[in-house]
């Protein structure tokens, strides 16, 4: 069974970035089952999710901006539900085409990074 974790505690499992961003990040690996707080409500995490990436701190609907560090950081694609994973299945970058990490490859000669 899950455990069950505040954003902000001591050894946090979830931090907010910037008071504006509306997704907190995942410190620890946090389990499907496992309990959080989000701004005072607890929540069921539906699915494993892993170190460095982003659950909502409010619910996002299609073009919402994904906010954090206090900046866009891109796109919803698919609703989202306050506390759910966001990621690529849907959000989408405001700054590449797209994001794979299975892409791989060389890069274009004239291309800098």
């Amino acid at each position: 069974m899950g455990s069950s974790v505040k954003a902000g505690q001591a050894a946090a499992r979830l931090v907010l970035l910037h008071p504006e961003d509306n997704v907190l990040v995942v410190c620890v690996s946090a389990k499907g089952g496992d309990a959080i707080e989000i701004d005072g409500e607890s929540y069921r995490l539906a699915q494993d999710i892993t170190l460095g990436h982003k659950i909502a701190r409010t619910d996002l609907e299609v073009r919402d901006k994904v906010i954090k560090y206090g900046a866009p950081i891109g796109s919803v694609t698919r609703s989202v539900q306050k506390g759910d994973h966001v990621h690529v299945a849907n959000m989408k970058s405001d700054y590449i085409a797209s994001h794979d990490r299975a892409a791989g490859g060389p890069l274009e000669p004239d291309r800098q990074i």
